[in-house]
Formats: structure tokens, sequence, C-alpha cells
């Protein structure tokens, strides 16, 4: 007899991901596949039987997907599961230790069996600690505060701009990506097949390099670009030049960027006096403050999508494949949205502040 179990077009595909994944837990894909096997009209016992499970396992996986969806099943539920046989005060002390004690024999950080031998459990406990407690002792974010003396007041000029922009302007976020390297790679790779990725090698050979200029339209999404050989006060002005005769008359431009010299140069700061460029507003990021710049997202878009692994004979070559993408992405430009109020920034800012002074002040 059939189960009568429906499931949403939606939830069917995130169920079908999940039986599908390889890199997903047992115990989440095998009640995904039980799912699905009832949901295309297979009887519980009929489930049951295929999946080498019982019958009440199965209605409590049934259960569980109507009570919580797919992101409950096989979330093991408070008080159940196997108990640890570790007493709790060992937990505590491997956490202690993680984050205070020093590695043995000078190492950066502790492994896995080195805590487990220093407090005689087995390395797999370990493991489900730092993974519980959310401590990953092998990596590091790159992080630095901003020492700018105006941090809050530039935040929140550039993130005005994007989430309020003025009527009757256009806002451009604008910076450039320099020395971006012109590598061809000295063996041909070997093309993706089931089960094996492309390949490239892990040498090659430079063959030059090129700076790259690109303005973010912040409102549209579509991008303003050039490759030059330099990236000096001419250049820069050079662009700036590119970017007025690209706003149609009557609308003021603001552009946001960092405070590399050359923005400040003596020709981009000339052209700016005369009093055709009135309309011209530039608002600077404050220092040491690149992520508050929309442009650098649309970089780490561009150089995943298409420079990153591959082969380029000549910086020729390169500009190329840069143009080329960008007319792409102008083709049907997707704006990049500005989602986290400046306060909240600012705040975190501040705790970052004051924890970074205690660590200081301890050693």
């Amino acid at each position: 007899m059939a189960s009568g179990f429906v499931v949403s077009v939606e939830d069917r595909l995130a169920l079908e991901r999940l039986a599908r994944s390889v890199s997903e837990p047992w115990c989440r894909v095998r009640p995904a596949r039980a799912l699905l096997a009832l949901a295309g009209g297979g009887s519980v016992r009929g489930v049951a039987r295929e999946m080498g499970a019982h019958q009440d396992t199965v209605r409590r996986w049934r259960d569980e997907f109507g009570a919580r969806g797919v992101d409950g099943l096989g979330v093991v539920a408070p008080g159940r599961g196997r108990k640890r046989r570790v007493p709790e005060a060992v937990a505590e002390a491997i956490v202690a230790d993680t984050l205070a004690a020093e590695p043995p024999g000078g190492a950066v950080c502790w492994s896995t069996r080195e805590m487990a031998a220093r407090h005689g459990v087995g390395k797999d406990y370990v493991a489900q600690i730092w993974r519980e407690r959310g401590l990953r002792p092998w990596l590091a974010d790159v992080f630095k505060l901003s020492s700018d003396p105006q941090f809050e007041a530039k935040l929140q000029d550039v993130i005005g701009l994007y989430v309020d922009p003025p009527e009757r302007a256009v806002v451009f976020s604008f910076d450039e990506k320099t020395q971006i390297q012109a590598i061809d790679r000295t063996q041909p790779s070997l093309p993706m097949v089931p089960g094996r990725n492309r390949t490239v090698t892990h040498d090659y050979r430079r063959c030059g390099t090129t700076d790259l200029f690109a303005a973010l339209n912040v409102a549209t999404g579509e991008v303003l670009h050039q490759t030059r050989k330099r990236h000096t006060g001419n250049d820069v002005l050079a662009f700036f030049k590119q970017i007025d005769a690209h706003t149609p008359a009557g609308l003021d431009v603001h552009v946001i960027l960092d405070n590399v010299s050359a923005h400040k140069s003596e020709p981009v700061r000339e052209w700016l006096s005369n009093p055709r460029r009135e309309r011209w507003h530039l608002h600077f990021t404050p220092t040491s403050s690149s992520w508050a710049n929309l442009v650098e997202g649309w970089f780490s878009i561009l150089t995943r999508k298409a420079l990153k692994n591959r082969s380029f004979t000549s910086v020729a070559d390169l500009q190329h494949a840069i143009d080329t993408w960008a007319q792409h992405w102008n083709h049907d430009p997707q704006p990049l949205r500005w989602t986290k109020p400046a306060e909240q920034i600012i705040a975190k800012a501040k705790r970052a502040q004051t924890a970074l002074t205690k660590t200081a002040t301890h050693h």
C-alpha cells in the first residue's frame, strides 16, 4: 500500500541533492533516500526493506521531516544518541589547552594526535570537541583594524552611498587590481572527466603583468574597466575621464575609492579643481578597509570565473580574457548589494579593538 507521502517541488530538489551527496554524513543521506522513495509512491514496509531499516525508523524519518524539514534530517535530539564515556572535565581541559597552552616542539598549533596524547583520549574525540566548539587551530583569518581617526565618519559616508544614494547622481565603486600575472603553464592541461578534476601544472612561465582599473555602477552593476601598463596618477586620471564621458550630463558623479597616493596625485587634483568638474565627488574609504569597496567583490568574481587556473601566453592574451568576461558581465549586470548597517560594523570594530588591546597587554 502506497504511503501517501507528498513533498513540495522545493523539498524534493533539496532531498535529491542530499541523497546524491558524497560529503554529507550517512545519517542524513540515508533518510533522504528513504523519503524520496516514499514520495515516489513506496510503502513504509517496502522502503524499510529496501533501506535495510526498521519500519519504525522510516516512520521516524518521515515525522522528523514533517516537523523540521530537510535541515532536521539526521540531527540527534538533545538527550538521545550514544552518551560520552569521557568526563566533561576532560573536554573542558582540551578546550582550555587548545586556546592557551603552547604546542610541543615550537609548533604553531596543536594537532588532534598531540592533544589526544596530552589528555589520554583518542584523536577522534579531540576532533569531535573541536568541531562542537568551533575550534580550528590550523586556520588563521586575515585581519587588520583600521587606525584611521575618521573611521566611523568615512564608513558611514560610504555605506550611506550604497544604501541611500543621492538623487540625480551615479555612484561608482572604483579600484585597481594591480600586477595581474599572465602565466603560461609548462604543459597542456588534462580535461576533467568523471572521477578526476581538470589538471594544471604546478610550475609556469611568467609572461608579464597588467593593471586593471574598474568602476562598478552601484545601482546597475555595470562595470567600466581599462587594462593599463601602470597605475600612476596619469593612469587614474585617464580612467576618471572615461567615467566622466560615460556619465550623462546633468548627473553628479560620486566615486568611492581607497587612499592610494595615485588617487590624490597632482594630475588628478588639478583636473578635479576645474569648475567643469564640480559634479565630481570623491569618497575615501577608511585606511586598511578595502572590504568597504564593493568593486572588490567584482574583482573576486572575475578572478574566480575568468582568471583562476588559466594559461595566458602573453599580456595581450590576459587582457583579452578580462575584456571578454567584462563584456559578458555587462550583458546582464548584477548589482552587488551592501547589507550590513554601519552601526554593526563600528560596534564590531570597537569590540575587536578592545580584544586586541587586552591581547597586547597580556603579551
